[in-house]
């Protein structure tokens, strides 16, 4: 008699346990996969300018393109004539802010659109890297 309550005791034991785990499993999976309506969502834009700017310019240039509504991170080169930056589309529009930008100060500039040649080869800097010829030679095994 003993012996049968020992085995009940074990087997409710047992289940309750697994039935925890699996609640538990479950539990973990559904907090922390990505929710895709929460994720931030990030777009690059590019702005050519049509005369030469000095490094004082283009620290205008970036403060004013921080002022921006969305914009979060700003990359202005004097030696190139180009800036770079990142913004939420959710916030505003890149033609909105370059328009902005020429508006407040008296620079030509223009937005940089990629042909679609260069959109379907990819990104620029990767070409000739040592990541690009180790992924080519990957991809031709």
């Amino acid at each position: 008699m003993k012996k049968i309550g020992f085995r009940k005791i074990a087997y409710i034991t047992a289940s309750i346990t697994l039935t925890l785990t699996i609640v538990l499993i479950i539990h973990i999976f559904l907090v922390t996969r990505p929710d895709p309506n929460k994720e931030q969502k990030r777009v690059m834009a590019r702005i050519d300018f049509k005369q030469d700017i000095a490094p004082a310019d283009a620290e205008k240039i970036t403060a004013c393109l921080y002022m921006q509504k969305g914009v979060d991170h700003v990359l202005c080169n004097d030696a190139t004539n180009i800036a770079v930056f990142t913004f939420s589309p959710e916030m505003n529009n890149a033609n909105n802010i370059i328009s902005s930008l020429i508006s407040s100060t008296k620079y030509k500039a223009e937005r940089y659109i990629p042909s679609q040649d260069d959109m379907r080869s990819g990104c620029p800097v990767v070409v000739g890297s040592i990541t690009d010829k180790v992924y080519n030679m990957f991809r031709h095994m």
